[in-house]
C-alpha cells in the first residue's frame, strides 16, 4: 500500500478536489482527536447505510442516513459553511454534533 496523500485543496482551503470533483472541506478548527471520533461515527453510519440498504430495512436505512448526515454537518462539510461562522458557532456546531452522536448507540 502507498503513502495516503492529503487530497488536493482549493486555494481557499474550503473544498478537496477528488477524482476532479469539488467536495466541502472538514472545518480545519476542528481538533484532530474530536474530528477522529466524527469520522469514526461517519464511517460507522455509511457502513449502517449499506447494511439497511442491503436487508431492505428503510426505517434502519433512513436513521442511518440522518447519521451521515449529523456527522457530515458536525464535520463542517455540509450545512453551513465553516468559513461564514464565528469560532465559537463552528465550536458549538461540533461539539454538538459529536455529543450527540457519542449518546446513540451504535457501533
Amino acid at each position: 500500500m502507498g503513502a495516503h496523500r492529503s487530497p488536493e485543496r482549493t486555494d481557499d482551503g474550503h473544498f478537496v478536489v477528488i477524482g476532479g470533483r469539488k467536495w466541502r472541506a472538514t472545518d480545519p478548527l476542528i481538533p484532530e482527536d474530536a474530528a477522529a471520533r466524527l469520522r469514526r461515527h461517519l464511517m460507522a453510519a455509511r457502513r449502517a447505510v449499506r447494511s439497511a440498504t442491503t436487508a431492505g430495512d428503510v426505517s434502519a436505512e433512513r436513521a442511518a442516513r440522518a447519521r451521515v448526515n449529523e456527522a457530515k454537518i458536525a464535520l463542517g462539510e455540509r450545512g453551513t459553511p465553516w468559513w461564514d461562522q464565528t469560532h465559537d458557532e463552528r465550536r458549538r456546531r461540533w461539539e454538538a454534533g459529536l455529543a450527540n452522536l457519542d449518546g446513540q448507540d451504535h457501533d
